[in-house]
Order: C-alpha cells, then sequence, then structure tokens
C-alpha cells in the first residue's frame, strides 16, 4: 500500500488571484504547493493589453516571490488588437487567451458577443501558436443552465475550431459527460482543465436540505453521472486532461447574500482532495501525470524540476476552514469526507 508519493511540483492551469487585499491574502495559498498557474484576466477592468498583463504579473510576484510563475492571459473583446496579443506572447508576457462569452460567470461582462467580431484574433493567435482557453457555457436565456456547456460546444466551440483547425484550445473546467466526449474525439489540439470541485460535488450538493452558497460555481455542477464522467477522465491517464482548479475567492459577505457570487476556493486544499480522490480510484500512478506532465505538455513547456512528496496519515488532516484577508474571510472549500493525504512539508494549521 503506498504510503508516500513523490511526485513533480504540479500547475494549476486555471486560476483566480483577483487583485489588491485579496490578492494579498490568497495568493499564497496556491503558491505552497503549486509552481506555476495560468491567471484569469476576468478583473475590474479586465486585463486586455499586454501591458496590464506586465503589471498584473508584478503585482503577483511581489506578493508570491520567486517561487511561484504566474502564467498572464488576455481577456479576449470584440476590439482585442490581433498584434498586441502576438507581441505580448512574442516577449513572454502571456500564455494564452482567455474567451468569456459575454455575461457567462464573474466579471465577463466585456466579453465575446459576436464571435465573428473575433474572427481575425483567432487566426492571429493560431498561425503564432498561442492557445485559446474557453469558458464554455452559452447565454441565451432560453437554454437551461444545466445545457448550457452541451450547447456550447454545439453552437460556438465545434464550429470555431472548425473554422480555425489550427488553433489549441483548452476547454476549462469542464462539468459533463458531453464534454468529456468531445474532447476524446479529437485527436490532437484540444484539452480540457477538470476542477477539483467538480471532481467531488454534484447539484445535489448545492441544492439538497438548504442552499450551500460556497458550493456554487459556474459552470455549475451537474448530475452525478456528469461527476462520475469527471473522476473517470481525470483518473483515466489521457494527457488532454489536466488540473485547473477554477480556485475562485470570494469573501464571505459576497458569497453569503442574497445573489451570491459563484466560485469555490479550493487553492489550499486541493493536493489533499485530489490525493484522495486519486486513491480511492486505485489511480495513484496517474496523480502525477494530471496534476504535473498533462499541462506542461498541452502548453509546450518543461515539467517541473522540484518536486512534492504527498504522505497518508493515520488520523484526518486538518484545514482551516476560513482564510483570513484584508477584504475579507474566505471560506475554503470543504470536499465533505475526510482526508489522508497531506503535502508533507505542509505547514500546520
Amino acid at each position: 500500500m503506498i504510503q508516500t508519493l513523490t511526485l513533480p511540483r504540479p500547475d494549476d492551469w486555471h486560476l483566480h488571484l483577483r487583485d489588491g487585499a485579496m490578492l494579498a491574502g490568497i495568493a499564497p495559498e496556491t503558491a505552497r504547493h503549486f509552481a506555476r498557474a495560468i491567471i484569469m484576466p476576468n478583473l475590474v477592468p479586465p486585463v486586455v493589453t499586454g501591458a496590464q498583463a506586465q503589471d498584473y504579473r508584478d503585482r503577483i510576484r511581489a506578493v508570491t516571490g520567486q517561487g511561484f510563475t504566474p502564467l498572464m492571459t488576455l481577456y479576449l473583446t470584440e476590439t482585442t488588437d490581433p498584434a498586441d496579443v502576438v507581441a505580448a506572447h512574442r516577449a513572454g508576457i502571456i500564455t494564452a487567451v482567455k474567451l468569456y462569452p459575454a455575461g457567462a460567470t464573474t466579471n465577463s461582462a466585456s466579453g465575446v458577443r459576436d464571435f465573428d467580431r473575433v474572427r481575425g484574433v483567432l487566426d492571429a493567435m493560431a498561425e503564432a501558436g498561442i492557445p485559446l482557453c474557453t469558458h464554455g457555457e452559452v447565454t441565451d436565456p432560453d437554454v437551461d443552465i444545466f445545457d448550457r456547456e452541451a450547447v456550447f460546444i454545439d453552437r460556438v466551440l465545434d464550429p470555431l475550431r472548425r473554422a480555425t483547425p489550427q488553433l489549441r484550445v483548452v476547454m476549462e473546467h469542464i462539468t459533463t459527460a458531453d464534454a468529456v466526449a468531445y474532447v476524446q474525439s479529437a485527436p490532437e489540439g484540444l484539452g480540457a482543465t477538470i476542477t477539483t470541485h467538480h471532481l467531488v460535488i454534484n447539484r445535489n450538493h448545492i441544492l439538497v436540505g438548504g442552499i450551500k452558497p460556497h458550493y456554487y460555481c459556474l459552470p455549475v455542477a451537474k448530475r452525478e453521472t456528469h461527476r462520475q464522467a469527471l473522476v473517470s477522465a481525470a483518473t483515466s491517464g489521457d494527457a488532454r486532461f489536466f488540473l485547473g482548479t477554477d480556485s475562485a475567492p470570494h469573501s464571505d459577505d459576497a458569497k453569503e447574500s442574497a445573489c451570491g457570487c459563484a466560485g469555490c476556493f479550493t487553492a489550499t486544499n486541493t493536493m489533499s482532495i485530489l490525493a484522495q480522490i486519486f486513491d480511492t480510484a486505485d489511480a495513484l500512478d496517474r496523480l502525477e501525470g494530471f496534476v504535473a506532465r498533462h499541462g506542461p505538455g498541452f502548453y509546450q513547456l518543461p515539467v517541473n524540476s522540484e518536486s512534492l512528496t504527498l504522505e497518508k496519515t493515520a488520523d484526518p488532516v486538518a484545514y482551516p476552514a476560513k482564510i483570513d484577508t484584508g477584504a475579507g474571510p474566505v471560506t475554503v472549500f470543504d470536499p465533505g469526507f475526510a482526508l489522508y493525504w497531506r503535502v508533507k512539508d505542509m505547514p500546520a494549521s
């Protein structure tokens, strides 16, 4: 029976760090275990130019130090300048561009409504080898919220990829068996991130026995059959699937309100949760690929040379219930089951 597991230091291929006091309070929670992370650009105002991405990267590094590398993205708008995108990528400022359909999630009002207006940017990205990260939901009011990912694949993503076949695309935070099957149907050029929380919760966890605001996220968790499909994909060893936590901090007052914000904050205990899930699935030998190898492979980056060791414990591992920040307390995601894996050098809580 495996009691310790050493793997290359992991990366997070989808992360929200916010800005200001919230950034200062929560960024160390990721930097403690992860070497790199794809940073989401949906600030207010959003990060839309290479210069803004460079400034944001500097603010992150001021908080995390040199042991953590933020991989920056630009927020795609209908007025994005293709030349600025390519120049920022060539200068090493950005790693990818993020597509938010307008109104799909937190701070997405500046997103894309008319996809024909971003065709020139996508063509330039394809030629330059810049990946497109997609928030895969339509926002049409006539589409049920539980169907928005599947409809996005049919109406938006598949036509987009057919029109620009050289474009490398990441389907971020997938939540459905439909998305798993679509990724599996693509031989190359398409990958998908899976979050920690979508491997744990289904829609019943949010709604049964009272609304659980700290389980509310977008895309919203789906039926149990979809969660099982995500676990199967994550633990399969298929290199097209890799970790993107979508860890998304909001202060408790913003979550626990009449119009609560979407997002689960998982940065603090993600590695323990994932080790528990992979152990339960008898797939610990595939955890390294999911958290440390598949993502670098897709993004054409080297695997981290530093290592991280997980150890199995006799007693459940305790984590703080909240992280106190200058922007208010942030509740740490509770998986609802005991965790018996910890990062070996993790400070006591």
